[in-house]
């Protein structure tokens, strides 16, 4: 697996082999500055727990959508860390992963139960260090060339699993802002019944914009805060 690397996203794939909605996100992931991306990054002296996540799109046809969509799984409501919060599947890094492709694959078909084999690497984004839970993350961008059954494979630690179209995505009735009662304030999307926000809010909100898939919608018009009620009024 040949790469390139630009700005710090490091490309495997040539785009030719790409569909053609594909292309406009690694071109603008490229002319990126790793600023863009990076909100934080993990001071020299901080101990630090290496992980990946894998951003898996699809061209949605399968599932009769007439668009590309992105796999997102719901964390089982009782793990220790992040219960109940929407995701990209992922995990910590194990000895014998090969980096951070190989971590982001095992650790969706441990979760998902998808074939990794159907999973075309595309791309490796630059490391993003997590504050809270220490974690430098490395997320991998994949295209799904050949779909495979999903579900929850693993119940204690995932509770379901979905593809989002990404026309569900930029639509700005989906579009909010979500507040924590931390302070933190964040890009978040209403979608499947789930409240998207936080790492994954921000990095979908980040590749949306920079593939020129976005639609104009008015930021802060909605700001959602994240507690218990939010969950309460999904299963009403």
């Amino acid at each position: 697996m040949s790469a390139t690397e630009s700005a710090g996203v490091e490309v495997f794939s040539d785009l030719t082999d790409l569909p053609a909605w594909y292309v406009p996100l690694i071109t603008g992931l490229q002319s990126a500055s790793p600023e863009e991306l990076v909100r934080f990054r993990a001071p020299d002296e901080e101990k630090v727990r290496h992980s990946a996540v894998l951003v898996l799109f699809a061209d949605g046809s399968d599932i009769g959508e007439s668009g590309p969509d992105v796999l997102l799984i719901e964390r089982a409501a009782d793990m220790r860390s992040h219960a109940g919060q929407p995701a990209f599947p992922g995990g910590a890094a194990d000895p014998g992963d090969n980096g951070p492709v190989s971590t982001a694959l095992r650790e969706a078909q441990e979760e998902t139960g998808l074939d990794p084999a159907g999973v075309t690497p595309v791309a490796a984004l630059p490391q993003m260090w997590l504050p809270p839970s220490g974690f430098v993350v490395t997320p991998v961008l994949g295209w799904w060339h050949e779909t495979s059954e999903i579900a929850a494979a693993d119940p204690a630690e995932v509770a379901d699993v979905h593809r989002v179209a990404i026309a569900d995505l930029v639509n700005p009735a989906n579009r909010v802002k979500v507040s924590h009662p931390s302070g933190y304030v964040g890009s978040g999307f209403e979608v499947s019944g789930m409240l998207v926000w936080g790492f994954t809010g921000l990095l979908l909100d980040r590749l949306l914009d920079m593939a020129g898939w976005s639609l104009p919608w008015e930021e802060g018009a909605r700001v959602v805060p994240f507690d218990d009620g939010w969950r309460a009024s999904q299963d009403s």
